[in-house]
């Protein structure tokens, strides 16, 4: 059994495989927090060069509608790699998965509701 914080660790380095492997490129930072059955995950730098251009030079309404069209459809189609990363990582069943993107700041977010709460170890004491 793993504690939370290892678990925590765990679901960044899936996610930051995944960002590198499947997106093409990887995030500048991650954070994943367990709290109770959800699972938030916060990237941060994850817009490509050509994506930050493609807001910035498309009228304000269209570039972002346009990337996010794509970024939902992209993490959509790898649906099923990311709840069985979560399902190995957790123990627990992904019920639904949440998903936005800033075209501003280039900071993404995902949510995983579990079908119950990780079981977790409590940290060993000093």
């Amino acid at each position: 059994m793993k504690t939370q914080g290892e678990i925590e660790a765990a679901i960044c380095d899936g996610i930051r495989r995944f960002e590198q492997e499947f997106m093409g490129r990887g995030p500048k930072d991650v954070h994943a927090h367990v709290i109770n059955d959800l699972v938030v995950i916060r990237l941060q730098g994850v817009l490509t060069a050509a994506e930050q251009h493609l807001v910035r030079t498309l009228p304000t309404d269209k570039g972002r509608d346009l990337l996010k069209q794509v970024r939902v459809q992209l993490i959509e189609t790898a649906r099923g790699m990311l709840e069985s990363m979560i399902l190995e990582v957790t123990g627990a069943k992904v019920v639904s998965m949440h998903h936005d993107i800033s075209t501003t700041t280039g900071e993404e977010i995902i949510v995983f509701t579990l079908a119950e709460s990780p079981l977790v170890r409590e940290k060993k004491k000093p």
